[in-house]
């Protein structure tokens, strides 16, 4: 009955203000709720003194009590919401957040706990869309490769040379989707090394381009390559393998993305220690509102018609910061060429390789 009474009670509080809030110490708010319940039944005592003492005193006892109910609910109201919040959590749902008010202790806690929710609820929410996003990346390459296959071994098509590159193209999708989602399943573990060596920039940029127009001829893309002629022959500490991976996503991208007939332009300079990269195309370019969301995982925006996986800009980031550098995406370089500003994006690396922890 009483516990009943009580709960009935905690219910009516919770529509009332705190007024211990603004006070910063929970050991003060205790010393305060004493003081004032105790205060509260001896001025009820002193009032009834002319009445029974059994009836005076059970009274001013009474009054004592809702009097600390009445200002102890905001110091334990955050505890009872963490205990049912955590419950729910429990269950998967990570929407229910504490009331935080208090300026003390608990307070701190209830506020330390929504971050903590909202964090859980930001990781699940990636959790859904990584498996919702990587079963429909890997579902059209798989689709395709069946067909092809379905229509041969069903005598619908003849095992040609333009049947077998077909299936070998969605083959090599799936490699590159599975090679991708290795690199960052090993990014999450930080376990990564790096191989740093003394690399000549000249001759990597060279190899970057020879590759990036191999690519771009073999998936049809009527594009050339342009690499500025370095000022002086540089030099940098880093791991060419993690490097090249940089650089076939963004010439790649950039190929994807430019015009019928346009240009990729690759470019490289030293700046106060660092060794600026910078990769131009002359396709649609990337609105101010998207360039930090598209080295996400799976952002692809609206460049996306070129058919990547979502994931190569976020491994070129990964990279670079692995190599203590830094990338973005520049607003496009002098006047727009129609309706097509071009999109610009900028590496930068320390030359020296500056100290940094070799995995990550």
């Amino acid at each position: 009955m009483t516990a009943t009474l009580l709960t009935r009670l905690d219910r009516v509080l919770e529509l009332l203000p705190r007024p211990l809030d603004p006070v910063r110490s929970i050991k003060l708010k205790l010393g305060v709720l004493l003081v004032a319940s105790g205060a509260a039944g001896l001025a009820y005592f002193s009032y009834g003194i002319g009445w029974p003492p059994p009836v005076t005193s059970a009274t001013a006892i009474a009054v004592a009590l809702l009097t600390s109910q009445v200002l102890a609910h905001g110091m334990t109201s955050p505890l009872r919401e963490m205990t049912a919040a955590a419950g729910a959590m429990a269950r998967g749902d990570y929407t229910r957040r504490v009331r935080a008010t208090s300026r003390d202790e608990v307070g701190e806690l209830a506020q330390a706990f929504n971050k903590m929710a909202e964090d859980l609820h930001a990781a699940d929410q990636r959790r859904r869309e990584l498996i919702a996003n990587v079963s429909h990346e890997l579902r059209t390459p798989i689709t395709a490769l069946q067909g092809v296959l379905e229509n041969m071994v069903d005598g619908v098509s003849a095992p040609e040379p333009a049947a077998l590159r077909s299936a070998l193209t969605q083959t090599e999708r799936l490699g590159h989707l599975v090679a991708d989602l290795l690199d960052l399943s090993r990014l999450d573990a930080g376990v990564v090394p790096l191989r740093r060596v003394r690399m000549d920039v000249g001759d990597f940029l060279d190899e970057a381009v020879e590759h990036a127009t191999a690519s771009a001829t073999g998936a049809g893309l009527d594009v050339r390559f342009q690499l500025r002629e370095l000022a002086v022959p540089l030099t940098v500490q880093a791991d060419p393998w993690r490097l090249h991976q940089v650089f076939a996503n963004l010439l790649d991208n950039a190929a994807r993305h430019s015009p019928p007939g346009g240009t990729v332009r690759l470019s490289a300079e030293e700046h106060a220690g660092q060794l600026r990269f910078e990769v131009s195309d002359e396709g649609q370019g990337i609105p101010s509102a998207e360039r930090s969301r598209v080295f996400e995982r799976f952002t692809r925006g609206d460049r996306s018609a070129g058919g990547g996986t979502g994931l190569g800009l976020a491994i070129a980031r990964w990279v670079v910061e692995l190599h203590g550098g830094r990338i973005g995406v520049l607003d496009p370089a002098g006047p727009a060429r129609g309706d097509r500003p071009g999109c610009r994006i900028q590496v930068t690396i320390p030359m020296d390789g500056s100290p940094r922890e070799e995995a990550v």
